[in-house]
């Protein structure tokens, strides 16, 4: 199939409504504010008593790693905590490195910036989540910039090594008062987006949206509860209701939504979990068969390759804006470069939303930090607890907005600057705001400049991938007597490449200028896609009621 799309190429409107509106928190939004607390507060405090706070930054880079994976089960959240301290570390002991090897700013500035793009793509590869590659940029663009000799990088990375290793402590703790409380959240969602698109009755304005969201966040329950490890009688249980909201989503004029936002309700705290009155006992024996073969992981380097117009982006923007702040006489480019990095999302669209709540943020945030410094310079502890404050506030707001969270990363990062010596606040206040304006700026127009012309190739791989999952489905479907396994994985693998679809569309739609894309295949093939899905429910119900019978 060839990947030209015809259509002249077009520009896309920026949009300025909405931007800065003010959702509802995350519903585990207190779990990294906490943890960041609880990670970071100990070992500061601890640097304050021995009169070594200038050592703090070192402590943070792996005290900040508590706030990566709380929404994964905690098996896989032992790995990935695992990885992101590993990554921090590598980082880190790149930029103290070439520190102390070189004091040219244009050579740290490049080093930023390419370090600043390779942590964009693998935090996108491998799908860690918030914050991203951000804290990432941060620890290793701000050490890039503090002097030192060959001889303390050890030293330096072991401080980090042990914040990074009280970091994971932190980020495990919660399992030993509920230890499936990921999972157990990862299917209320399944169920109360299920229960949403329900309520649409499969019919009306928005239940396409809807529709797409409910798989999504099925998808999304079966891979938490596949990254659990054993197959144990929880996993077991909460399998039973991913089911149930597949046969809901499969037919949503015959389903009750409160009956699903019932069950998600009860999902909370350690209670026992709903069982559905309704499943046959000999589905059980069929949930799970074969799932994990629909489920295999795509390469590291197969999820890098789409990325590469991120990380260009990215590289030149961070390089660009930091250049930019040394040619201006700003003392600390590293800003620049970081609100540069911070800036990049899937598309323009989504880049552009993130620098204006990035300009905003930054501009009241200094505000704050104009406010909070005099009482910070009351002395070494009152400074930790304010900057403990701050993150406490950025994490419990930024789920709401970015702008929100950026008030509080603002004060925070000014404040972490005076671990060493107390600074003038007014020359922060100045450089801030302008690195703030020239990182935006650049950052922004080097995505536009970038261009990710292969948007509309990748549409069309998603749209055959799709095609042949729903042909080789419908050829399992098609047997008289077909094998559980085979059907479970040909649906689970069906659903997956619709997951994908949606994805790849939506990011190729925020491409500011971008050959006409094939919109008019991308909702009939997703209408028959789910058709076919629904039609392997229905089939999956019959062999469990036969089973039920025999």
């Amino acid at each position: 199939m060839s990947s030209a799309i015809p259509g002249p190429p077009r520009v896309r409107r920026l949009p300025l409504a909405g931007v800065l509106r003010v959702g509802r928190p995350s519903d585990i939004w207190f779990k990294p504010a906490l943890s960041v607390v609880a990670s970071v507060a100990p070992l500061n405090l601890t640097l304050v008593a021995l009169g070594r706070l200038d050592l703090a930054m070192y402590t943070m880079a792996g005290s900040l790693c508590a706030l990566y994976a709380h929404n994964r089960p905690y098996a896989a959240r032992a790995r990935a905590l695992a990885w992101v301290v590993l990554g921090m570390l590598g980082g880190l002991a790149v930029a103290l490195v070439t520190a102390s090897l070189t004091t040219d700013a244009v050579v740290l500035v490049t080093v930023g910036a390419l370090l600043a793009a390779a942590q964009k793509v693998l935090c996108d590869a491998t799908r860690i989540g918030p914050p991203g590659h951000l804290i990432f940029a941060f620890i290793s663009s701000a050490s890039l910039f503090t002097p030192g000799t060959l001889g303390q990088v050890p030293g330096h990375l072991a401080l980090a090594a042990t914040g990074g290793a009280w970091a994971w402590l932190v980020g495990m703790a919660p399992g030993l008062l509920r230890p499936h409380g990921p999972e157990r959240r990862a299917t209320a969602h399944a169920l109360n987006a299920v229960a949403a698109y329900a309520g649409t009755r499969g019919n009306g304005e928005g239940a396409a949206r809807a529709r797409a969201a409910a798989v999504a966040a099925v998808h999304g329950a079966w891979e938490a509860l596949l990254s659990t490890g054993a197959r144990s009688a929880p996993r077991r249980a909460l399998e039973r209701l991913v089911v149930r909201a597949e046969i809901a989503l499969a037919a949503p004029a015959a389903t009750e939504p409160e009956r699903l936002r019932g069950w998600a309700r009860e999902l909370r705290g350690n209670g026992p979990v709903p069982r559905p009155d309704d499943l046959a006992d000999a589905a059980d024996e069929l949930l799970g068969m074969e799932a994990e073969l629909a489920f295999g992981k795509r390469s590291l380097l197969h999820r890098l390759g789409p990325l590469a117009p991120l990380a260009l982006r990215t590289a030149v923007g961070c390089a660009l804006a930091g250049y930019a702040s040394l040619a201006l006489g700003v003392g600390r480019p590293y800003w620049a470069l970081v609100t540069a990095a911070s800036l990049y999302q899937a598309n323009v669209t989504l880049t552009w939303s993130r620098g204006v709540q990035r300009v905003v943020g930054n501009l009241v945030g200094v505000l704050v930090f104009a406010a909070v410094v005099p009482l910070a310079h009351l002395g070494k502890a009152v400074l930790v607890l304010c900057v403990l404050a701050c993150a406490f506030g950025a994490e419990a707001l930024i789920s709401r907005n970015y702008w929100l969270g950026t008030i509080c990363v603002t004060p925070m990062a000014l404040l972490i600057t005076e671990f060493a010596r107390s600074q003038q606040a007014g020359e922060l206040i100045t450089d801030r705001v302008v690195d703030t304006l020239v990182g935006a700026l650049i950052g922004f127009a080097a995505a536009v400049a970038v261009t990710n012309r292969r948007a509309g190739d990748r549409i069309e791989h998603a749209l055959s991938a799709v095609e042949r999952a729903r042909e080789h489905a419908a050829r399992v479907l098609a047997r008289d007597h077909p094998e559980p396994g085979a059907l479970e994985s040909a649906r689970r693998g069906l659903a997956a490449t619709v997951v994908d679809l949606r994805a790849t569309a939506d990011t190729a739609a925020g491409e500011w200028w971008q050959r006409a894309l094939p919109e008019d295949r991308v909702m009939p093939v997703e209408s028959a896609a789910h058709r076919t899905l629904a039609a392997t429910v229905r089939r999956q119900e019959l062999h469990s009621l036969e089973g039920a019978r025999a």
